[in-house]
C-alpha cells in the first residue's frame, strides 16, 4: 500500500514562517514610511528656508546696543509680499557691496528726511526713537551727541526706504549707500535665536 504524504507544513512551521514575513513585511513598510517623513521634512525645511524664513547672523557694530556680533536671528522673507516696509522695522537687506546689511527703516517714500544730531526728521517732524532713548541720554550726560553723521534734508523716491543703524556715529547706512530698493530688502528681522539667553522677538517701533 502507498503510503500517502501530506503536503502541508506542520502548524508551527507554517505560524513561524508566516510570523517571520509580517516582521519583514512590517518593517520595509516602516522604513517607507520614514523615507516619506524624511523626503517630506526636507521639503519644508527648503521651502521655508528659501522662500519664508531665512537665518542671519549679526557681524559689527553698527546696530548696537540693540543688537551685538554673533547674534543670530530670523528673517521673514514673506512679509514684505503682503504689504510695504513700515518705519521703525528692522530689516535685513543686500548692499552695494556683495553683503547682507541689517538696518532700521527711518523713512518711506515720498518722505522727507534730515539727521540733526540726534534728532532725526521726517517730513520736518522729530520721529520718536525709544530704542535709543538711553543711548542718546548717557552721550548728553557725558556732554556728547550719539550721533556724529548728520544727513542733509532728501526726498525718499518712490519703491525705496531711508535706513540707519541704530549705532548712529558707526554705522554704514542710508547716509553713506544711499536709498534701500525695495528689490534688495531680504525680509524683517523677526527674532534673536541665539544666544540662548537672549531669545526674544524683535520690536518694531
Amino acid at each position: 500500500m502507498e503510503e500517502r504524504l501530506d503536503s502541508k507544513l506542520p502548524a508551527d512551521a507554517a505560524d513561524t514562517d508566516g510570523t517571520e514575513k509580517n516582521k519583514t513585511s512590517g518593517w520595509k513598510s516602516e522604513a517607507v514610511d520614514w523615507v516619506k517623513a524624511l523626503a517630506v521634512a526636507g521639503v519644508l525645511v527648503i521651502v521655508i528656508r528659501f522662500f519664508l524664513f531665512s537665518p542671519f547672523i549679526v557681524e559689527g557694530p553698527s546696530m548696537s546696543p540693540n543688537f551685538y556680533t554673533g547674534e543670530r536671528l530670523i528673517v521673514n522673507k514673506i512679509l514684505y509680499d503682503i504689504r510695504p516696509p513700515q518705519r521703525g522695522e528692522v530689516i535685513v537687506f543686500h548692499s552695494p557691496f556683495n553683503a547682507d546689511y541689517i538696518k532700521r527703516i527711518i523713512a518711506l517714500p515720498g518722505e522727507t528726511v534730515e539727521v540733526r544730531g540726534d534728532t532725526v526728521l521726517v517730513n520736518g517732524e522729530p520721529v520718536p526713537e525709544p530704542y535709543l532713548k538711553e543711548a542718546v541720554d548717557n552721550a548728553a550726560e557725558a556732554g556728547l551727541t550719539y550721533n556724529n553723521k548728520d544727513y542733509a534734508p532728501q526726498s525718499v523716491p518712490d519703491g525705496h526706504v531711508f535706513v540707519l543703524g541704530d549705532n548712529r556715529s558707526n554705522s554704514q547706512d542710508s547716509r553713506d549707500i544711499g536709498f534701500v530698493p525695495y528689490g534688495d530688502i531680504v525680509g524683517r528681522a523677526d527674532l534673536i535665536i541665539w544666544p540662548l539667553s537672549e531669545i526674544r522677538f524683535i520690536p518694531h517701533s
